[in-house]
């Protein structure tokens, strides 16, 4: 039994979390990006979690986004818009993360039905002070069909704890490519943290010293103490952030969710690879 909000926020952001991730990973995903126009993983990607936002250029992606190399949006933002504007974009997205979870999740209908309508008033009416990512998205219509539903709520809740993450990191004194070198340097394998934000290496190597001069890290990379510190402080403040929508839950709810949840999440974790840049763990993990 989880006996804390905020680590209620931080076991169930691991099972609503590959619900919503299914849209950068599952083939029908991809495939229903493509057919629009939007060729390359990233071209689909950067529209397809930015299309709330509306018609914008790089600087407010890499902003809410946080961690990416500005150049590497900038090569996707604004072009995309021209291919498929944020309409078409997130009638998209929806239809191909739907169309993977139908797969992923076939003869959990019933689950499927009980967990969305778990997750709809926890992602309804969230608190998006300061929070740009979540308020896009709690712009959108909520839909009818259970799994969309579903979808929907787990996509508010993960940018909700996405949002609270990015202010948790700036108020660390962390930028991007900093964020990543110190993650790097304690847990998560640099080749799946660099390449896929799109920092050189000069980039990193420069922020890498950075950490060092602040005692953050240790000549060969590794994380000291007190970069660890800074991690766990980090990680501590997105769980107290995230608590909210989870406040109103007994105990009793809270481990009939759980239960819920862990075998939809199990299914969609099929379509992730471990670890993964997002550091969604690997369910049992």
């Amino acid at each position: 039994m989880v006996a804390t909000a905020p680590a209620r926020a931080r076991t169930l952001w691991a099972l609503f979390e590959p619900i919503h991730a299914v849209t950068y990973f599952a083939p029908e995903a991809l495939t229903a990006y493509e057919d629009a126009g939007l060729r390359g993983f990233w071209r689909g990607y950067f529209a397809g979690r930015a299309a709330p936002l509306g018609p914008v250029g790089p600087e407010p992606v890499v902003a809410a986004f946080f961690s990416f190399a500005p150049s590497m949006v900038a090569r996707a933002l604004p072009d995309a818009w021209a291919v498929a504007p944020p309409e078409r974009v997130l009638e998209v997205r929806r239809a191909g993360a739907v169309a993977a979870l139908r797969r992923l999740l076939a003869g959990q209908e019933a689950a499927v039905e009980r967990a969305a309508e778990a997750l709809v008033p926890r992602a309804a009416g969230l608190d998006t002070a300061g929070r740009v990512l979540t308020s896009a998205n709690a712009a959108l219509d909520f839909p009818d069909k259970p799994v969309e539903r579903l979808w929907h709520a787990a996509t508010l809740l993960r940018e909700h704890r996405g949002d609270g993450h990015v202010a948790a990191l700036v108020a660390a004194g962390l930028d991007g490519c900093e964020a990543l070198g110190l993650r790097a340097g304690a847990d998560l394998p640099r080749a799946e943290l660099q390449p896929y934000r799109g920092w050189t290496d000069q980039e990193w190597e420069a922020a890498l010293t950075r950490l060092a001069d602040r005692g953050l890290l240790k000549p060969d990379g590794t994380a000291t103490g007190n970069g660890r510190e800074l991690l766990r402080a980090v990680e501590s403040a997105t769980d107290r952030a995230a608590e909210r929508p989870w406040r109103p839950l007994a105990a009793e709810d809270t481990t009939a969710l759980t239960a819920l949840l862990k075998p939809l999440a199990a299914a969609c974790s099929t379509a992730l690879r471990f670890p993964n840049p997002i550091g969604v763990p690997e369910p049992g993990a």
